[in-house]
């Protein structure tokens, strides 16, 4: 009797093939469309001029879906976790927010959503097996479920699966993370998806590419401060210090100025009791570059213990080079060591710690330091 898997089918081309390779390998493959966001309950009693436009986004979504799963000849559900999402994920990223820090919801979402929502919702169907059109591989080492990166580096998914347990990687398929993005898009046209040639959808999930600041503001109310120098020179005005983050160089407005060089201005700090974003000139600027950093809310993946003399790599953002690091245990948090400085290491994102190809999880960045002493901002 076949094994049955429960892929989560967004109506994109990446769920969509591995929908189509796990049907051509013998499983029994159900489809199940998640709805994490409700437009109209969640925006439209704040006025957002922009409800109508997301709910015609998450149907089409659904539709394509449902003509894949028309398809290949497999049944499609519709399951709501617009409660667990908000709970467990829409509230501490405006927590974080609050904080001055810039987190990164991706992770919690599936961590709480994706993966355990939705693996305790497969249950309905028996299911043997959740799978995702992640790109990402699992393989069972010293008999214990393994993440290893997805075979395209530049679509590579394992920094947003740091969090997942041993647990649920044991019940989870990514049916397209030995393969590129070509390749994928290469199966649709050969199995004719109706999703072939839909474009990658961008942006946090449950905002998509809708304009992030004008989002962002109906929940928190905007706070207007100064732009200032390290010393403490107004150079300018900001719009509120949760709609910027270190190392950003774009929409800072700054115009040139006979007191200060042609070069471009960085953010490199929020000063939260002053209400002052902290901006400095030049790329390189010092004050963005740190040699160590603490991880808290740490997710290990079969590594209970770091040996702090072996050299691993880590990531402090998605899309970053991997940088070379040690690893050592600080109660219950850990302390990432850089063997060369690293620039905007930043206080709410995730740091993401790899051995070679394989991923042993993370954590999330508390506090960055600079020659033993935290960095002011």
């Amino acid at each position: 009797m076949p094994k049955t898997v429960v892929v989560g089918l967004s109506g994109g081309v990446d769920s969509s093939v591995a929908a189509v390779l796990l049907k051509e390998q013998g499983y029994n493959v159900i489809g199940l469309f998640m709805r994490n966001w409700d437009s109209t309950t969640n925006n439209d009693v704040l006025g957002n001029p922009e409800v109508d436009d997301e709910i015609c986004s998450q149907e089409v979504d659904y539709q394509d879906a449902e003509k894949v799963a028309n398809k290949i000849g497999i049944p499609l559900h519709r399951v709501d976790f617009i409660e667990e999402y908000w709970e467990n994920v829409f509230t501490y990223f405006l927590d974080e927010y609050k904080k001055g820090r810039t987190p990164n919801p991706d992770i919690l979402c599936n961590k709480y959503i994706k993966f355990d929502a939705f693996l305790e919702y497969a249950k309905k169907f028996k299911a043997d097996y959740i799978a995702m059109g992640h790109y990402a591989k699992t393989s069972i080492i010293d008999g214990k479920p393994t993440l290893f990166r997805g075979v395209d580096d530049n679509k590579d998914q394992t920094y947003f699966l740091s969090q997942l347990s041993e647990f649920q990687l044991s019940k989870t398929l990514f049916p397209v993370g030995h393969l590129t993005k070509k390749e994928v898009r290469d199966l649709a046209h050969k199995y004719d998806l109706s999703t072939k040639d839909k474009k990658d959808s961008t942006g946090i999930c449950f905002i998509g590419e809708r304009d992030f600041d004008k989002f962002l503001n109906n929940y928190l109310p905007s706070k207007k401060g100064n732009m200032v120098t390290e010393d403490g020179k107004i150079i300018s005005t900001h719009n509120g210090l949760m709609y910027y983050t270190i190392g950003q160089r774009k929409g800072l407005g700054i115009g040139g100025s006979n007191d200060y060089s042609g070069e471009p201005w960085f953010v490199i700090g929020k000063d939260l009791s002053k209400n002052d974003l902290v901006i400095g000139q030049g790329f390189h600027h010092p004050t963005l570059y740190s040699d160590s950093c603490l991880v808290e809310d740490v997710n290990l993946i079969n590594h209970d213990v770091f040996d702090n003399e072996f050299i691993f790599t880590a990531k402090f953002r998605y899309r970053q080079p991997d940088t070379k690091v040690t690893v050592m245990h600080v109660g219950d948090n850990l302390l990432i060591t850089f063997t060369e400085d690293v620039r905007a290491v930043t206080p709410g994102q995730a740091a993401v710690i790899y051995q070679g190809e394989r991923c042993l999880g993370g954590g999330f960045i508390k506090e960055v330091y600079k020659n033993k002493e935290i960095r002011k901002y």
